[in-house]
């Protein structure tokens, strides 16, 4: 396992190869360094879960009862952690990462995925440009059946009692049992963020629809903005903020805001939701830019 730091001038990262995740983002300014993500300990084995950002590959989310037909063939998948019985996420986030490249401001990762239903090889580039921070997820499928994949991000975000957010939606989907996604249903005034807003200080674990893959977070009390922008714009976002009595030790000082290119369980739906076909050495990819300003 290793870490790998790059640093502009405007903005610092450190990266993990452990979960291809990212433990820090930082910018640079007159009172010192501002995290644009949740702080995680600087060590090669602090896990996905506790750190700034990690990828979602080969889709985000769950998928209900873990079972799927695609293209005549039944696919059974299986719990990937021992707290969640669905298979979360794919497998990019507790898997080890090869690097490929290292420059001053520049990042590739990649990992080899050779079990199960879902076979590929996914790369991970980061590049740091003055005050953005640009990361691309491209995967190719590798096994013989063509299978549905989507891409994505979990990024944790500093959670101050200013913070404020925006991403305009159509709609947002319910939690069911087991935190699947339900059914969808009409934005309510404290989950509609066409405007920035606060965000609700109790549980909130809901897929968003309809977005244009636009958000902007602000933290008035630093007069700091963070832009994120998804190319292509993704449809879809989770928003997660936990809640003391589900987790004890969470004091409302971060929240997700996760860009997907697809629905979840969207494998059971009759588009895919957003899903993208691949037969064996076909590839799509995905880009988040993170762009960091004062307002």
């Amino acid at each position: 396992m290793a870490l790998f730091d790059m640093d502009n001038g405007c903005l610092s990262l450190v990266v993990s190869s452990l979960g291809g995740s990212v433990l820090k983002l930082a910018a640079h300014g007159p009172e010192g360094e501002f995290p644009l993500l949740r702080p995680a300990v600087l060590s090669d084995t602090t896990s996905a879960l506790q750190s700034g950002c990690f990828p979602l590959v080969p889709f985000g989310n769950r998928v209900n009862q873990n079972r799927f037909n695609f293209e005549d063939h039944e696919y059974q998948l299986g719990a990937n952690t021992d707290w969640d019985r669905h298979y979360l996420h794919g497998d990019g986030w507790l898997q080890e990462w090869q690097c490929v490249e290292q420059g001053s401001n520049h990042l590739h990762l990649c990992y080899q995925h050779e079990d199960g239903p879902y076979r590929y090889q996914v790369e991970q580039y980061f590049t740091l440009q003055q005050h953005q921070l640009s990361i691309e997820l491209a995967v190719e499928h590798r096994g013989e059946r063509p299978m549905p994949y989507g891409l994505g991000w979990h990024p944790y975000f500093p959670l101050t009692a200013d913070t404020r957010v925006q991403a305009s939606a159509g709609a947002y989907w319910l939690e069911a049992e087991d935190w699947l996604a339900g059914e969808q249903a009409a934005l309510t005034e404290a989950l509609d963020f066409s405007q920035p807003g606060p965000l609700p200080r109790h549980w909130v674990n809901n897929g968003f629809s309809g977005w244009n893959g636009e958000a902007r977070i602000q933290w008035p009390e630093q007069g700091v903005q963070l832009r994120m922008d998804t190319q292509p714009a993704c449809p879809v976002y989770f928003l997660f903020v936990s809640d003391p009595a589900f987790d004890p030790g969470y004091q409302f000082d971060f929240f997700c805001l996760e860009p997907m290119s697809h629905a979840a369980n969207g494998h059971n739906m009759a588009d895919l939701g957003g899903l993208r076909r691949l037969a064996k050495g076909q590839r799509f990819s995905q880009t988040m830019l993170l762009s960091y300003s004062s307002f």
